[in-house]
């Protein structure tokens, strides 16, 4: 077919996919995986490649890189003794458990070990799309072991290849490819992170900001791979990097931009590769003989099966080692929750994209010319792991979710509410000073005090009918009186209270009924003894954005303030910054377009 043609029918796939996912109440990717494998039965699309190039130079850097601008940095810090093993050893561990279990089925053991090194990593996108029922920590863990333990995947790929191929692999040469592969992707994503803080900060425009924002994970994938670092670990690193600093060398205008834009593009690109991969599927089943389908498909099974038991057995062998040093995420939770715990993030491993990727990236031939043994059966394999993982944990995960009965957070509400009160009064605190230092006239001070002390008593309102309305759950529970009308809804025609816990204001009594609000226009003053010299709409408007500038950057200070210092989580702070921005383009307008 013609990449037009697929790019239409891909297009919509997505979107019938999107329609009719919460209908049959089933997660997304899990619908446009089974359209892939439908559309696989027509064998004209089934030619339709997914080349591993395409997977590990387009899809990848831009789906890591926006996952690692929305990862909270607080939360790595925290758990970083479970992340560390979990995206190391469990890979290591899983890939050599798999390698064992394929050479029961017959493989050689160099291959074996290709296929461990494929399915061992826990997928990113997977995990993003599917893992968002999680509680918010756990998914954050996750999320962040899945962020980088592709880089071991991918050295242990390399080690297993070189043997296939018949190449000389001694204990420096390993211990050098590992050292490479970390440190050089690191330094890389640095580095390319550095670059671009350099460049964005002599730049205002809200095209050529996030033009470079965009070239930053294509351009650290590209160098890591030339010196053969791990470019994952590089895209990662530079996202860590630009989430923390991107506030301050970045605009309001190119922010919102990007928050519309970066979601949407990854939305395209990981509905587009679930579809992929199930055409990829139908692709190798019809690439296999008859005869060794039965085989496989136990082989298949076995892998899966093997990948569940490891990842569940790590988590209880490394407990002891996280509690060392104090405390960590698994003593902070009774005996019973942490198994439940460890038994939702065995189902929540899930392989996706990148598993393909490097099962289809196994060469042909070895360096002597003869074919590679073993290369169909690894992409088989491979191929069935993935549809288990999605097919049968997928589905399986809310319930699991229910059955473990994780207490209720509510830990990232009362940051944010905070977060909120903190810099609201923090920037009425200095509001007679930044009034001073812009030549602010009284008039427009006060109505800026008075705008703040509204939102201020605004966040309270919400802190205490969230407060109220958990009260109000737990009386109603052991009461068992769950038709009683809710106390918060009797209150809500009350001139005081706006149901949310905002302050509400009284209908405008002074507007005549028949120049209703928004039909027509009135002249203000129309009397000839108007004073001439009171002070222009004008240049009060210019005082009041000056001031409410100034106000909006003492918050935003005040805020980075509180994540330096660890108070607020970064996925707050982003939220807050959110608000702030639209704040901002409110008082400035939207950047014109050249």
């Amino acid at each position: 077919m013609e990449g037009l043609e697929i790019t239409v029918l891909l297009g919509l796939t997505i979107l019938v996919g999107t329609m009719l996912a919460p209908r049959v109440r089933l997660a997304l990717p899990l619908v446009l995986v089974v359209f892939g494998l439908l559309l696989g039965f027509v064998p004209a699309l089934r030619e339709v490649q997914l080349p591993p190039e395409t997977v590990l130079l387009l899809f990848l850097p831009v789906m890591l890189f926006w996952e690692s601008l929305t990862t909270s940095l607080r939360s790595i810090r925290r758990d970083f003794r479970y992340i560390l093993p979990m995206s190391t050893l469990l890979v290591v561990a899983s890939a050599f458990a798999v390698a064992g279990v394929a050479v029961l089925f017959g493989l050689p053991w160099e291959i074996a070990l290709i296929l461990g090194a494929a399915v061992a990593p826990p997928d990113a996108t997977a995990v993003a799309a599917l893992g968002r029922l999680l509680p918010r920590r756990a998914f954050m863990k996750l999320k962040a072991e899945s962020l980088t333990n592709d880089g071991t995947a991918l050295v242990l790929y390399a080690i297993a290849v070189s043997l296939a191929v018949g190449g000389n692999i001694t204990p420096l040469s390993v211990t050098w490819m590992v050292v490479v592969s970390y440190l050089g992707g690191i330094a890389v994503g640095v580095l390319v992170a550095a670059a671009g803080w350099l460049l964005l900060r002599r730049m205002r425009a809200t095209i050529t900001i996030n033009v470079t924002m965009l070239l930053v994970p294509f351009v650290a994938f590209l160098l890591a791979e030339l010196i053969h670092a791990s470019g994952v670990l590089a895209v990662v690193v530079a996202g860590l990097i630009a989430a923390y600093l991107g506030p301050r060398i970045t605009t309001a205008a190119s922010r919102r931009q990007a928050e519309s834009v970066w979601p949407f593009g990854v939305f395209l690109l990981n509905g587009a590769l679930f579809v992929l991969i199930g055409l990829e599927v139908q692709w190798v089943v019809h690439q296999t003989s008859l005869r060794m389908i039965g085989w496989l498909v136990l082989a298949t099974v076995a892998v899966w099966a093997t990948l569940l038991v490891v990842r569940f057995g790590f988590q209880l062998l490394s407990v002891p080692f996280q509690r060392l040093g104090g405390g960590g995420a698994a003593a902070a939770h009774p005996r019973g929750l942490r198994t439940r715990a460890q038994i939702v993030s065995t189902v929540a491993g899930m392989r996706g994209a990148i598993s393909l990727a490097i099962a289809l990236s196994v060469p042909v031939t070895a360096t002597d010319g003869s074919t590679m043994t073993g290369r169909d059966e690894i992409i088989f394999v491979t191929a069935g792991v993935i549809l288990l993982s999605l097919l049968v944990q997928g589905p399986l995960l809310p319930a699991v979710v229910r059955w473990a009965g994780f207490p209720v957070d509510h830990a990232a509400d009362e940051e944010y509410e905070l977060a909120e009160r903190a810099i609201t009064g923090a920037a009425m605190a200095a509001l007679d000073t930044l009034a001073s230092e812009h030549e602010i006239s009284p008039e427009v001070r006060d109505r800026v005090r008075r705008d703040g002390y509204e939102m201020l008593e605004l966040a309270n309102a919400r802190a205490m009918a969230r407060e109220r309305a958990l009260i109000d759950v737990e009386v109603g529970a052991m009461e068992d009186l769950l038709d009683a009308p809710d106390p918060l809804a009797a209150g809500a025609g009350d001139a005081t209270s706006d149901g949310l816990g905002g302050v509400s204001m009284s209908p405008d009594t002074s507007m005549s009924p028949d120049t209703p609000s928004g039909r027509t226009l009135q002249m203000v003053a129309t009397s000839a003894d108007v004073d001439m010299l009171q002070r222009s709409p004008i240049i009060r408007h210019e005082e009041y954005a000056r001031l409410k500038l100034a106000v909006l950057e003492h918050e935003r200070e005040v805020l980075h303030g509180l994540r330096r210092a660890g108070t607020v989580d970064d996925l707050i702070v982003r939220n807050i910054s959110a608000r702030l921005d639209l704040e901002q383009l409110r008082v400035q307008g939207i950047e014109p377009v050249d």
